[in-house]
């Protein structure tokens, strides 16, 4: 009956207080009224090692159990249940001590917004705070996560001009990480991914809605994953290009001017970067399209991809300011009207506010203010 009772307050212990092992055994002698110099021979232990291992200065050790179950009768696997749960509470108590230390830190990170995003579930608290968002980034401790993801071991490639907060960067470039890992794709095929790219430029013709999902489809089968992610708050970025594995790349997109020219355009500028530049770098893009020679070079690929260049300098050679002309040279292309619009202005050959009736406008669901 004793052992029973025994069994029934070890399945009510939560780890939500630290009850070590020895005290329960402590009371196990009381009610056998065995010293603990008895125990200690009968177990053929020390003296010393059972009064540490009763003031939980002594772990448990399967071996010890096992000697605890032959001479009280109780089940060596109860012992070390309890042993466990107390070790895994001290652990939680040094871990919460660790999180009141970040959570400064956590404070820098759009909590709410991921929330909101359904990352997790709205913290109770900072301490709370920190934990969701050590979970959401797949990491243990503040030190790991600037070990995996602070800027001095991410080699960072954009523009001098670019503005975007490093925080913010982090945050959504893990958005685009976690769409890209439920993405089943085929091993990387460059040749094949050179096609999809030619394949995808009638897409630009479709309703963004249809198009995005079938874009994706054929970048999955070459290999690279395709995330849509809405832009975070303090993210002045349009794409990223990345490689989450030797064999998946990433494009990201933000479509953060929610129009259908710079999202194809930026998904061209990214393919660039997948298909000429280093597999070591996360290129991130924002609108200044000003720097590097990488990011010049990613341009003028997106801009011949979209449209030959003997074909543009043909068309730009015409003097095109009409509706008429722009939407003629899209059909004989194959493109959306508003991609040609969209270059036209970046040559400066249209102002910006000539002709955007001819961009199809994006919506996200959940819009985010920039």
């Amino acid at each position: 009956m004793e052992n029973a009772t025994m069994a029934t307050a070890a399945n009510q212990f939560r780890p939500d207080y630290a009850v070590p092992p020895g005290w329960i055994l402590e009371e196990r002698l009381e009610v056998q009224s065995m010293s603990q110099a008895e125990f200690a021979r009968r177990c053929g232990r020390s003296a010393k090692l059972i009064s540490e291992i009763i003031a939980g200065k002594a772990p448990l050790e399967p071996e010890t159990a096992i000697q605890f179950e032959k001479v009280l009768g109780v089940d060596a696997d109860l012992w070390l249940s309890i042993e466990s749960g107390y070790q895994l509470h001290r652990a939680r108590e040094a871990d919460a001590v660790r999180a009141t230390a970040a959570i400064a830190w956590a404070k820098t990170f759009p909590i709410n917004d991921l929330a909101k995003r359904g990352c997790f579930a709205k913290p109770v608290n900072p301490v709370d705070a920190v934990s969701k968002l050590l979970a959401f980034f797949g990491v243990g401790s503040h030190d790991a996560w600037n070990s995996q993801y602070g800027l001095a071991e991410v080699a960072y490639r954009h523009s001098p001009s670019f503005k975007s907060n490093e925080i913010a960067l982090a945050t959504w470039l893990r958005l685009g990480e976690l769409d890209a890992e439920q993405q089943e794709c085929a091993a990387y095929s460059e040749a094949q991914f050179k096609v999809a790219v030619k394949q995808i430029r009638a897409l630009t013709r479709e309703p963004v809605d249809q198009a995005i999902p079938r874009a994706r489809a054929l970048c999955n089968e070459a290999g690279v994953a395709l995330a849509l992610v809405p832009p975070l708050a303090k993210t002045a970025l349009s794409g990223a290009a990345w490689w989450i594995s030797p064999r998946k790349p990433v494009i990201q997109l933000s479509a953060r001017h929610k129009s259908d020219d710079h999202l194809w355009f930026s998904f061209y500028h990214e393919a660039a970067h997948i298909l000429l530049h280093s597999k070591k770098s996360v290129f991130v893009d924002d609108k200044s399209r000003d720097g590097t020679d990488e990011e010049k070079e990613a341009d003028a690929w997106a801009c011949n991809t979209l449209v030959p260049t003997a074909a543009w300098r043909q068309f730009v050679s015409t003097g095109p300011r009409s509706e008429r002309a722009i939407r003629d040279f899209a059909d004989s292309q194959g493109i959306a009207p508003g991609i040609v619009v969209g270059m036209l202005q970046h040559s400066g050959i249209l102002p910006w506010t000539h002709l955007n009736g001819l961009k199809t406008r994006l919506t996200w669901s959940t819009d985010v203010e920039d």
